[in-house]
């Protein structure tokens, strides 16, 4: 829903004047900017992406993400919970079990991703960095 509004406005060049506004004590002039605050950097899309078809274990995603550190790793399923696109369910057992599973509002920012993906992909075989996109894993954001 929120992907076909966006590609509605790309495709017929409809523009939405944007005043600059505050949000969390920031300034933000695009809403492109603010979709970036919240779902960009290094690693949560790729947490999201994983997360897309069932919960995972803070374990797991640690095991499944390269190169995230633990710190990085709790900011940011921090932050995607705080924002509302994860939630966090805590299973009251020895040890206790902690799950990330994704919102309603997470599930909106899949289409988004995967359009990034896909257009990532095709940046990098046009710049020669892979041949084909399907000889890497679709796991990987």
């Amino acid at each position: 829903m929120l992907f076909d509004k966006l590609l509605y406005l790309l495709v017929t060049n409809t523009y939405v004047s944007m005043p600059e506004f505050l949000s969390d004590n920031k300034k933000y002039y695009t809403p492109v900017e603010y979709v970036f605050a919240k779902i960009g950097g290094t690693y949560k899309m790729p947490i999201l992406w994983r997360v897309k078809d069932k919960s995972w274990r803070y374990s797991e995603l640690k095991k499944n993400i390269s190169n995230i550190s633990d710190r990085m790793l709790s900011k940011n399923l921090k932050e995607l919970c705080s924002d509302g696109f994860l939630k966090k369910t805590i299973i009251p057992e020895v040890p206790v079990k902690v799950e990330y599973s994704m919102t309603e509002k997470g599930k909106n920012t899949i289409p988004i991703i995967s359009f990034l993906r896909d257009y990532g992909f095709s940046l990098m075989k046009e710049d020669g960095i892979i041949e084909d996109k399907k000889k890497d894993s679709q796991k990987r954001v």
